[in-house]
């Protein structure tokens, strides 16, 4: 398990924020749960809007791209939105990524609680483990 901090994540933030200042992008679109925190300081950072929807102009965040379920599915769906990661889990494609990460660390962020992330891991694992 992977503690990350609130020092990493204003760094974090700081990178995309340079990364994308020059984008223009309608505004910040974060993944809910995860890329929300993430999607919040980089309005604030870009001096943009906060979306409450995904949009085809905007800028979509998460907090880590591990199955690629969720970003993929929004890629498809809008295929000319910007999209970032804090962490990724592979090596990015169509998505900017401050930082890489093996697949079978788990992460915890800096918003959640280690307790519940080591129950969630847990759960996690054992459904992915072959009978």
């Amino acid at each position: 398990m992977k503690e990350l901090s609130w020092l990493q994540f204003d760094q974090a933030v700081h990178s995309l924020a340079s990364h994308f200042s020059g984008t223009a992008c309608s505004g910040v679109f974060g993944v809910p749960r995860g890329g929300l925190c993430l999607a919040v300081a980089l309005s604030h950072a870009l001096e943009r809007p906060l979306l409450l929807e995904p949009a085809a102009d905007a800028l979509i965040v998460d907090d880590v791209y591990e199955t690629g379920q969720t970003l993929e599915a929004l890629h498809d769906q809008f295929p000319d939105a910007c999209f970032a990661v804090w962490v990724s889990k592979c090596p990015s494609r169509w998505w900017t990524t401050v930082e890489e990460s093996s697949a079978d660390v788990w992460l915890v962020f800096p918003w959640e609680s280690r307790d519940r992330a080591a129950v969630d891991e847990q759960v996690y694992r054992s459904s992915r483990q072959t009978l």
